[in-house]
């Protein structure tokens, strides 16, 4: 499996790779570089520098993804040639749509900076001709009210900007990175709605680590959920990615590998340690997992926070750039491969054989062992704070066969229906058309069999998490005649959001509706949960439910 590659260059010194960032010839530069990079860029920042290489460039178009809880502007820059500017124009192009959003934590600022010396090379310099093969959207400061928060303090730990950087939440003290299923920011309602709209074939989402010693300089992530279409999965996993990682290797110098963390009580493991690696989540409340359950391809993506805050740019926008030649090598299968994962998962709920949904899972190793490279740091003084901050060495890397718990499996499954009804719930329906799923309400009384959850168990977790006590519950199911009045609510399956739906709304579903508290009110041990499950296709009558 393409996975036991560690591409390395073992215990060869990796040296500084020889990036020339293309610059405009009237010195269009971020705040990053006028500042030898020991600062990074600020909201005005940003938006100076996109007016300016508008001013630049016909290929440009600057529109608004949506306005943060503080109301700032959320800018979003849309690369092509020939230009577009509408999602319907897009689409027409018939060539992928690759988005990429930075600055989702505020901390993390190198795809901040990384995007803007990205679309400059890509406007004016090398990149150009990706443009007439892909349409690129760019939301470079996605959390702006986090970035507006800079001060050396945060993240300290980190090398560099020796300046500061923002805070990982908005202003709601909001995760943005776990808001994707209960969709409460004013951002992430935006970025879901967004995504309804342009229909991006390809996310790629820019972070920086926190944690264990490792020796690479970006560490990367497809979907892991189990309930992703297995061919977005095998695409990725086996054929993306790898191309990707090799081109890092072999024409950057970068080492690469898939995102993970040392397991046990040390971010480095010792000779004689049973130490394994371990990827993150398989939940869709994180971005990365929300996309796949949405039939598209997304690409995580995690610079080094104890490698320098220059180099660390470099590798974030060497990484893209190779995604979008990928892309752009690859368009047509992209856009075949995502409307062919649509087009199976309606086919799938519309007819009569039995679609399993995952409600319970594991990480799982891979067949064999692999190489995992462990690194060496040391410490430096911030000359701005006065804190120590953790450096790479770079040159020191030392392999260590180990698990790698890089994959998920369900360990519970549960029969997925053909649509699920309930009665009118504002707060619930108003929840899946923000997600852009189709809601349907009934026209006439509906007398049907249907499956129900009789509550056997309620558990709550003891400390709250983005304001939420996670609930979880459990029970048997029974069959029963039931009619539904007019106005009922009926959700199928058979849409292209199918898998979404079944997360939202499914009773035992580990991260959804019931998971955040949208249902808390209806539950009680021994009763129905409100929500049941239609097993089989008939005739119903219904309208669509406008948003």
């Amino acid at each position: 499996m393409p996975r036991t590659r560690t591409f390395l260059v073992s215990l060869l010194i990796c040296a500084f790779s020889d990036i020339t960032i293309a610059q405009d010839p009237d010195g269009l530069r971020s705040r990053a570089e006028v500042t030898s990079f020991e600062e990074t860029s600020r909201y005005d920042d940003v938006l100076d520098f996109l007016t300016k290489l508008q001013q630049r460039s016909p290929f440009l178009r600057m529109d608004t993804l949506g306005f943060s809880q503080e109301g700032r502007r959320l800018p979003l820059m849309i690369l092509s040639d020939p230009p577009v500017s509408t999602p319907l124009e897009a689409s027409q192009s018939k060539k992928p749509i690759v988005f990429i959003m930075a600055n989702i934590h505020a901390g993390e600022v190198e795809g901040k900076e990384a995007v803007q010396h990205l679309a400059r090379r890509v406007l004016l310099g090398d990149l150009q001709p990706v443009l007439s093969k892909l349409t690129i959207l760019i939301a470079p400061i996605f959390n702006a009210d986090g970035n507006e928060k800079t001060a050396p303090e945060n993240r300290a730990e980190q090398f560099g900007p020796i300046g500061g950087v923002g805070v990982r939440t908005n202003s709601q003290t909001f995760d943005l990175n776990r808001d994707f299923i209960k969709l409460e920011s004013p951002e992430v309602q935006s970025l879901v709605k967004f995504l309804n709209l342009w229909d991006p074939h390809l996310t790629v989402d820019l972070h920086t680590t926190n944690g264990s010693y490792h020796a690479y300089h970006l560490t990367y992530s497809h979907p892991l959920n189990p309930n992703t279409d297995k061919r977005i999965l095998t695409f990725q996993r086996d054929q993306m990615v790898p191309t990707i990682a090799d081109a890092m290797l072999t024409t950057h110098n970068f080492r690469t590998y898939y995102y993970g963390n040392f397991t046990g009580n040390s971010k480095k493991p010792q000779p004689g340690d049973r130490t394994t690696w371990e990827a993150f989540t398989h939940q869709p409340r994180i971005g990365q997992n929300y996309g796949g359950l949405r039939n598209r391809l997304t690409v995580l993506s995690e610079a080094y926070s104890y490698l320098s805050f220059q180099r660390r740019i470099e590798v974030t926008e060497r990484f893209v750039e190779e995604i979008l030649r990928y892309c752009a090598d690859h368009a047509s299968q992209i856009v075949e491969l995502t409307r062919a994962a649509d087009d199976e998962t309606v086919r799938r709920f519309s007819g009569n054989e039995t679609v399993d949904f995952g409600v319970a899972f594991r990480p799982i190793p891979l067949a064999r062992p692999v190489e995992i490279l462990v690194g060496e740091v040391e410490s430096r003084i911030n000359p701005r704070s006065g804190k120590e901050m953790t450096v790479m060495v770079e040159d020191r890397v030392t392999p260590m066969m180990m698990e790698d718990f890089g994959m998920f499996a369900a360990t519970r499954s549960v029969q997925a229906p053909r649509a699920y009804l309930l009665a009118y719930d504002r707060n619930i329906v108003e929840k899946c058309l923000q997600h852009g799923i189709t809601v349907e309400k009934l026209t006439s009384d509906l007398t049907t069999e249907v499956e129900g959850l009789v509550i056997g168990s309620i558990e709550k977790s003891t400390r709250p998490f983005q304001g939420h006590f996670e609930t979880k519950i459990t029970g048997e199911y029974t069959k029963s005649e039931m009619t539904f009045p007019t106005d009922s609510i009926l959700v199928r399956t058979a849409q292209p959001l199918g898998m979404l739906v079944c997360y939202l709304l499914e009773p035992e579903s580990e991260d959804g509706l019931v998971t955040w508290n949208f249902f808390d009110s209806y539950l009680k041990v021994g009763t129905m949960f409100p929500v049941y499950k239609l097993m089989s296709q008939g005739p119903i009558a219904s309208v669509p439910v406008e948003k």
